[in-house]
């Protein structure tokens, strides 16, 4: 009796192993728009929020975030509260600190950054600062290649922010993020983060999923095993009726991955907001 208790307890132990190790080569991806800071936000500007938002990336054990509307002093706020973490990106005006960064933010204890670089929504991609076609602000991307030291497999990271008005900027924007993916990723498995100020249904996102088209991604929710939280990102503090509010941030995919789950992070701290937009966090592994 003994000898059978000891082969079953045996056997758990072998297969809560194995649940582990399968558990840990997952990554846990983040999107973040996480409102640039204004006077005009009152009571939700970004000093009230600023440790609730680094909290918040802490308790969901985000490996990697892309992250939007980040000013230079809004990054390093995020890094002093996040010391395991660093960051690739450039300020969006100058490509150096001025203006608002998409940077990608991830742990340095996971991740080593083989390659990296930034180019902009526009024309001529390489020309700093520019605002593209009939953009309402100049609009960066930041692309990385990193290597997992947990597992040894690289993947390709890319973030961004796309225009708001320019109807042009809006399409040739998606469009030019796929030419760059397909230029930059090395055939590696990609994941492209970003606030495309456009829902499932609209323009843009139809560029970049259109299955038609071989360069196209696709969003992350549509593969997930567990679909979590509302049909919803972007609520301006809540201040948005819950029938008028919409999926405007994603978390893309190409390539070899399974996708375990999507989530839209609807935390709020005794009525304060991290954000005006819900993160989406996604759990996922490269094959």
């Amino acid at each position: 009796m003994k000898r059978i208790l000891w082969s079953v307890l045996a056997a758990l132990l072998f297969t809560s192993g194995a649940m582990a190790s399968d558990w840990g080569d997952r990554l846990r991806v983040m999107t973040f728009n996480i409102r640039m800071d204004t006077p005009d936000d009152g009571e939700n500007q970004w000093s009230n929020r600023k440790d609730l938002a680094a909290e918040m990336v802490r308790f969901h054990e985000a490996d990697i975030f892309g992250a939007q509307e980040v000013l230079h002093h809004q990054l390093t706020d995020l890094l002093d509260r996040l010391p395991g973490y660093a960051y690739v990106g450039v300020g969006r005006e100058d490509g150096k600190t001025k203006g608002e960064y998409a940077p990608i933010i991830y742990r340095k204890d996971r991740f080593v950054v083989e390659k990296s670089g930034n180019f902009w929504l526009s024309e001529h991609p390489e020309a700093v600062g520019q605002k593209g076609w009939d953009a309402a602000c100049e609009r960066v991307a930041t692309w990385a290649i990193l290597k997992d030291k947990r597992t040894g497999k690289r993947l390709f990271f890319m973030n961004t922010h796309l225009d708001h008005v320019g109807k042009v900027a809006r399409h040739e924007g998606a469009s030019l993020v796929l030419d760059e993916v397909g230029k930059l990723s090395e055939g590696l498995p990609v994941i492209v983060t970003g606030d495309f100020n456009a829902t499932p249904d609209d323009d843009p996102i139809q560029v970049l999923t259109n299955t038609a088209d071989e360069r196209h991604l696709t969003h992350s929710r549509a593969l997930a095993e567990l679909k979590y939280g509302p049909d919803w990102t972007f609520h301006d503090y809540g201040r948005i009726p819950l029938a008028e509010r919409s999926w405007i941030d994603y978390v893309f995919v190409k390539g070899a991955f399974k996708v375990y789950t999507n989530g839209v992070i609807t935390d709020t701290l005794n009525q304060l907001y991290p954000s005006d937009h819900c993160p989406v966090l996604c759990e996922l592994e490269i094959l």
